[in-house]
């Protein structure tokens, strides 16, 4: 199997090419959790991977309850299905709570008490049902006699989202919005360690193969122990290919046909199809690397599964104007496909597009 072979794997099994949902939570489902800290751009991946998306319709799920954006693993945002958030939470959050604590506690003086008050206060103003935007959040705490000043604030936040006691709602205009998780999914599952390691490596290898346990290990932030822990107990579900002597775990129904016309995607930063992987070179060559922001910084264009440059967007009165930056010329039909891609995302927006 060719590294070009790889791409195209994944395209097909991260839903870019030939996908298969029709709504958003069905995407955030089969991927397990896909970055969202461009809250923007965590939007259109979403988008890609969906027939006839907009995005009032990927919102609407978020209003919805159906996806939720929160801290799950990395301590990184993420949305992640609803019914998925609290084992998530509960089997990758731990790791990283611990390992915050003391410079937590050093550097912003936020110990265990600062936050059993924090959480009493965010439960006291959000029951019921209630949204607050993040300066209401940040009021609440201040009013407590909470200190919210040099990312404390933030860092309170985060920590209680990772203690599963809020998530993000839905946004309020353009500011985003904070619940409390047990009424925003009161229906999220729990499950038994082992169970969620299995889970967690099945939803990975299937949805990103072909992959490596280090790909794996990167995406999930488990330690090595755990991830072959995961890996192990999913391994049934999955083949295995040696390829430059790296072993690559795949689900074994092989992929479709390749697309004989060029097919180009373009990108948001952060997307899956790079950042869910530690070794990228499968579709990004190394000598592009820093042009691309290693392919996770900067949005991308990717051709036939590789990333040949990057764009950048500006929304002007009623259009949507796209500047690609290709790294070499591209070819017609590399252009024609490109207008293509651009055009998808108009569709997204519902705006025209102006190509530079």
């Amino acid at each position: 199997m060719a590294k070009l072979n790889i791409a195209h794997w994944r395209l097909q099994n991260q839903s870019l090419a030939g996908t298969k949902f029709t709504h958003p939570g069905e995407v955030v489902a089969w991927l397990g959790a896909v970055q969202a800290q461009d809250y923007l751009g965590s939007l259109w991946a979403i988008g890609l991977r969906s027939h006839n998306a907009i995005e009032a319709g990927v919102e609407k799920a978020l209003a919805d309850k159906t996806i939720i954006r929160t801290w799950p693993m990395r301590g990184t945002l993420h949305f992640v299905a609803a019914a998925d958030v609290r084992w998530m939470l509960e089997l990758l959050t731990p790791r990283i709570v611990n390992g915050m604590t003391r410079r937590l506690q050093v550097h912003f003086g936020l110990d265990e008490a600062t936050f059993g008050r924090s959480k009493d206060l965010f439960i006291r103003a959000l029951q019921g049902g209630k949204q607050l935007t993040r300066p209401a959040m940040y009021k609440v705490l201040e009013a407590g006699g909470i200190s919210v000043g040099e990312m404390r604030g933030l860092h309170i936040l985060s920590r209680l989202a990772q203690d599963a006691v809020i998530c993000f709602g839905a946004r309020e205009g353009k500011q985003q919005t904070f619940a409390l998780l047990e009424e925003w999914s009161p229906m999220a599952k729990r499950m038994e360690r082992d169970a969620s390691l299995a889970e967690l490596a099945g939803r990975y290898f299937t949805s990103r193969g072909p992959a490596t346990l280090q790909d794996f290990i990167w995406w999930s932030g488990l330690t090595v122990g755990d991830a072959q822990t995961a890996l192990e107990l999913a391994k049934p579900q999955f083949v295995k290919e040696a390829i430059a002597g790296q072993t690559y775990w795949l689900a074994s129904s092989p992929p479709a046909a390749k697309e004989k016309s060029p097919k180009a995607y373009l990108l948001p930063p952060y997307d899956e199809y790079t950042v869910a992987y530690k070794d990228r070179s499968a579709v990004l060559n190394p000598v592009y690397a820093k042009q691309s922001g290693n392919g996770i910084f900067s949005p991308t264009i990717v051709i036939n599964g590789q990333i040949v440059g990057t764009w950048k967007r500006a929304i002007k009165k009623d259009a949507l104007v796209i500047t690609p930056s290709p790294f070499e010329t591209l070819s017609k039909a590399q252009a024609r496909a490109m207008t293509e891609a651009a055009e998808c995302y108009g569709k997204f927006l519902d705006l025209p597009v102006v190509l530079q």
